[in-house]
């Protein structure tokens, strides 16, 4: 017999994002041409300035153990930052770098979450919102927003969800999977929902910041209400902006009481990112910008052309995202047929499922983003796989058919 593995496992599992991409390279290695747009990681390489920031920094010695809350040249510069490009002055205790963003939203819910406690997260979501809660002992309470208003998330079904157990509502714009935005206008109505409950922390995830579509310039809640400025807790990094997944950069500011807290937990799990890759983000976060504008123009153009030509596959809805790297199409219309292949197709697992073994595109299911039924796919892939992506994704609604009736 076996020693136990802990009770809360039971309450959390892998990302689908993890496991469809598994799927995909399980059959990629069994030699099938797959293309896999289940994973938003930027396509471009990071900017050679940065690169060249860490190379230095290696031969000049900075390889030893960093400060737990990051270097005090890439604490200086997530200020600069947060002052320059969103309007909110942070003291110098008042910022934090982590291994990832990610592990900023775990030292932040680990660090303010008891049993039962309820975290907020209007829907569709990144999966890892309510699966860190939970493994936490938190509690989720989903807010829906609709396909046909874009995906916004709308200031009279924030208030219906909070209650006296909200300890955190996830605000998370651009969004991923939805691309949707909030306007400075929008911010300011959800903030005057917020202001009337003082017990609940705000998580503002702005790691899209930087891939916004729209007319509107993206806003940060922090600028937008000050008032609420004591309770806001605003994630970045620099992962998605400068193509540095793998670099595994996050940074946040907030109140220095929370920001301390999650020190402590971080303290005792990681201790502080690699001090090669936060002499990298410095020199992104302060180096040339212009491959951020070229990052931008190059995803919104894709995403004009996945949008045309999923919209143009009858049965498929595809609301245009503002921001982010995903689409969000909603495959209802395919719910109860059978495939080319002769599987049924009862949600959108089976149609993602179905569409990966028999044309050999991974996409993620909406079940996994908290809304049904949809599908997740990324546009973080160059012209050539995304054209070849929809025409696949086109034969296969094509090859569905209605089931027999018996």
């Amino acid at each position: 017999m076996l020693p136990p593995l802990a009770a809360r496992l039971s309450a959390t599992s892998a990302p689908a994002t993890v496991a469809m991409s598994a799927a995909a390279r399980v059959l990629r290695e069994a030699g099938h041409d797959v293309i896999s747009l289940a994973i938003g990681e930027p396509d471009f390489a990071t900017p050679p300035h940065a690169v060249e920031a860490a190379h230095a920094a290696a031969l000049a010695g900075q390889t030893k153990y960093p400060p737990t809350d990051g270097t005090a040249a890439l604490l200086r510069a997530v200020r600069a930052k947060f002052a320059r490009e969103n309007g909110v002055e942070y003291g110098a205790n008042e910022v934090i770098v982590s291994t990832g963003a990610k592990q900023g939203i775990f030292n932040a819910f680990a660090a303010t979450l008891d049993p039962g406690d309820e975290v907020v997260v209007p829907s569709p979501y990144w999966a890892s919102y309510p699966l860190i809660a939970q493994l936490l002992g938190g509690v989720p309470v989903f807010v829906p927003c609709d396909e046909s208003d874009r995906f916004r998330l709308r200031p009279e079904r924030l208030a219906a969800a909070l209650g006296p157990r909200s300890r955190w509502v996830v605000l998370n714009f651009p969004n991923n999977p939805s691309g949707a935005t909030a306007p400075a206008s929008l911010l300011r109505e959800l903030a005057e929902v917020l202001r009337h409950h003082p017990n609940c922390w705000i998580l503002c995830d702005e790691i899209y910041e930087h891939l916004s579509y729209g007319r509107e310039p993206h806003a940060s809640l922090a600028a937008v209400a000050p008032f609420l400025r004591d309770r806001i807790l605003t994630l970045n990094g620099v992962s998605k902006s400068y193509a540095m997944t793998g670099w595994r950069i996050g940074y946040a500011g907030g109140p220095s009481r929370l920001i301390r807290a999650m020190s402590v937990i971080q303290s005792n799990s990681t201790s502080g990112a690699s001090s090669i890759s936060q002499a990298a983000a410095v020199a992104a976060l302060e180096g040339p910008q212009e491959t951020v504008g070229v990052m931008r123009a190059d995803y919104q153009r894709r995403r004009d052309a996945v949008v045309a030509a999923l919209r143009a596959i009858p049965g498929l809805t595809c609301a245009v995202p503002d921001g982010a790297l995903y689409l969000y199409p909603g495959v209802g219309g395919f719910i109860g047929r059978t495939s080319a292949g002769g599987r049924p197709i009862a949600d959108d697992a089976a149609f993602a499922l179905a569409l990966l073994e028999e044309q050999h595109v991974a996409v993620v299911p909406g079940d996994a983003f908290g809304m049904s039924p949809f599908i997740r796919l990324s546009i973080a892939s160059d012209d050539r796989e995304l054209a070849e992506a929809c025409r696949r994704i086109a034969l296969f609604c094509a090859g569905c058919a209605p089931s027999a009736v018996s």
